[in-house]
């Protein structure tokens, strides 16, 4: 049995944060603001696997409530995902992101966050296709308030 899910994840752009993408952190003067540490990309990836799943969301399993939660490292997040998706006998097949932002340029780390959320998730890092565009100026993310990450997963039993 095949399944596919989709996620999506937004989060405003502040001072004083770090800005963590994909599992790597970015070296840029603004970072994402939540609980945890607000790496959009993982965090739509996350809901994509778990969509596809029937297993609810992050905020379900990771509620931005709790203490356990305060700070966490979305690779965390990511691994636990995957561990709960296979206590229903499911594995990850692959996965297709979009992030959208203005700046930094995310197009130079996309082998990186590959590589890093591929190790964490144990699979190839050809299994995670990520793609970076802009808005063209246009909205919050085109205003450089925020950084939004679109995500669809493929899992199999």
């Amino acid at each position: 049995m095949i399944r596919v899910g989709m996620g999506y994840d937004v989060h405003r752009l502040v001072a004083g944060r770090e800005l963590w993408m994909g599992g790597i952190r970015l070296d840029y003067e603004m970072g994402l603001l939540g609980h945890s540490d607000a790496d959009v990309l993982i965090h739509a990836i996350c809901d994509a696997i778990l969509g596809a799943a029937n297993m609810r969301d992050i905020g379900y399993h990771f509620p931005d409530t709790a203490a356990e939660t305060d700070g966490i490292d979305s690779k965390i997040i990511l691994k636990k995902t995957i561990a709960l998706i296979a206590t229903k006998g499911y594995r990850l097949v692959n996965i297709d992101a979009t992030i959208c932002a203005e700046r930094p340029k995310m197009n130079p780390h996309i082998p990186d966050m590959q590589q890093c959320m591929a190790e964490v998730i144990g699979c190839d890092p050809d299994q995670i296709s990520i793609k970076a565009t802009t808005t063209e100026k246009l909205g919050f993310t085109g205003r450089q308030e925020g950084i939004s990450a679109y995500a669809v997963a493929l899992i199999e039993r």
